[in-house]
């Protein structure tokens, strides 16, 4: 019987893990995977992009967990600088081009995985081609960006701007901050971080106008000015302001990258991500998986699809995938969109919905504001803390937090993402028995004040 022959399209979290987890189950002789992957890197960490070009990771190596000699050595034919450009599902194969040399070819499949992951989003814009504009979405855009960044090290004077301010922004502002860049950070929303609720976003743009970062809010980017070299030399914004910059890093945020598979008329969500069963298979093709920042996946919380692309899903997706094709069984039931950052000393988090989001869904609800620390208040690493909670009203279920604040601020929200997923009220959440003691909480951790607040607000509101 001749073995079953399968094709991964991308050489990252989602791809890789499937095609290891397939190899897991099923041996060389029964399963024969080939992998493609367009860039010159595979199984990393993009996460960890702004952390290796602001200086907190030595080298780029450290952000790879496993090099294609490693996949190959476990029998993945795992093919670098291979662009898969056509899909042909009645014929059961894919048409590829190696980007260094240009030559095509054709591979037949019994089973397809598409893990073509996501891709900055580059907005129509005059200049926006220019040399040292840069997005950040692959370990290969890291790379350029660093490139550019140490032709001018030690230059005095040297300036940046980040067009955005969600995840990647606030990131990549901190990161070139390091690098010793006078930063401004151009967003066109009224608060930074989108992800946010714009009261919460409000503490992020004091605290990183208080780091040196200059953060405009309302500003729509409109033209990228160059010299007569093709440079960047500034960003110019709708009210006539002009920002002048060395480099440019775009932090608009992400889309999936689909073309692929909406060529082959693959169901695609309202993002554009490709729509997939529990199982992660692409609807409608009992051969066809696919996962990552690709896919558009259940808010368990709204009850919706939508594209939230995280590495941690990435890696779920991609051994659910594996264990399907690999005969098990395994299912990705969604997610509630908990989400942490970082800007210098200040940590971002948030899951589930924000106002916006659950007007959306057509919920009521009620919020609850709180201030505390993230220790006991007499502790000396006490920082501040902000907590926001969401609520439904007259059940009480929770629906959303926010936080924002010091070091030990961040992974509190894990409290809460637990607490969606299980479809906890906020009564119930006030009943949680955490830890405690001084160095890691109040006696009443934040958490837990804000849904006693949050219990208040729904019992007022009737």
């Amino acid at each position: 019987m001749a073995k079953e022959r399968l094709v991964v399209v991308g050489g990252d979290a989602a791809g890789m893990s499937a095609a290891s987890q397939a190899r897991r189950l099923k041996g060389p002789a029964e399963l024969g995977i080939t992998a493609f992957e367009r860039g010159h890197f595979t199984s990393y960490s993009a996460c960890g992009i702004p952390y290796w070009i602001g200086g907190q990771v030595p080298g780029r190596d450290d952000l790879i967990a496993r090099t294609p000699e490693e996949h190959r050595a476990r029998d993945i034919d795992l093919r670098m600088r291979t662009e898969v450009v056509e899909l042909d599902l009645p014929g059961g194969r894919v048409r590829t081009r190696d980007l260094d040399s240009g030559s095509e070819a054709w591979t037949g499949y019994d089973k397809l995985v598409l893990a073509t992951g996501a891709r900055p989003v580059r907005p129509r814009l005059p200049g926006i081609g220019a040399h040292g504009v840069h997005g950040v979405q692959t370990l290969d855009d890291g790379q350029r960006l660093m490139d550019t960044l140490q032709r001018t090290e030690g230059t005095e004077g040297r300036r940046a701007v980040v067009v955005g301010a969600g995840y990647i922004g606030v990131e990549m502002a901190e990161a070139l901050v390091a690098r010793g860049y006078e930063v401004t950070v151009l967003h066109r929303g009224p608060q930074p971080m989108a992800t946010l609720d714009p009261d919460m976003g409000a503490l992020v743009h004091a605290a990183m106008n208080r780091m040196g970062i200059l953060t405009v809010s309302g500003a729509e980017v409109t033209k990228i000015l160059t010299d007569d070299r093709g440079a960047v030399r500034a960003v110019a914004t709708a009210a006539g302001d002009e920002y002048p910059a060395d480099v440019v890093v775009l932090g608009i945020g992400v889309e999936p990258r689909t073309a692929l598979a909406r060529e082959a008329g693959l169901p695609l969500g309202e993002s554009g991500g490709i729509l997939t069963d529990l199982s992660m298979r692409v609807r409608g093709h009992e051969n066809i998986w696919s996962g990552g920042d690709c896919v558009e996946v259940l808010d368990l919380v709204a009850g919706c699809m939508r594209h939230i692309p995280l590495g941690t899903h990435a890696n779920k997706h991609g051994q659910v995938i594996g264990s399907g094709v690999g005969g098990g069984y395994a299912t990705f039931p969604g997610v509630v969109g908990t989400a942490v950052s970082k800007v210098c000393d200040l940590e971002i988090a948030r899951t589930g919905l924000r106002e916006r989001d659950a007007l959306a869904a057509g919920l009521r609800f009620v919020t609850a504001t709180i201030s505390s620390t993230t220790t006991a208040g007499y502790y000396p690493t006490a920082a501040d803390m902000t907590v926001k909670m969401l609520a439904e009203l007259r059940t009480g279920r929770l629906l959303g937090v926010q936080i924002v604040g010091g070091a030990g601020s961040a992974k509190r929200v894990d409290i809460a993402a637990v607490a969606l997923t299980a479809g906890m009220t906020v009564d119930q959440v006030v009943s949680l028995d955490l830890g405690y003691a001084p160095p890691f909480s109040p006696v009443w951790d934040p958490v837990l004040v804000a849904a006693r607040k949050a219990v208040s607000a729904v019992r007022a509101a009737g």
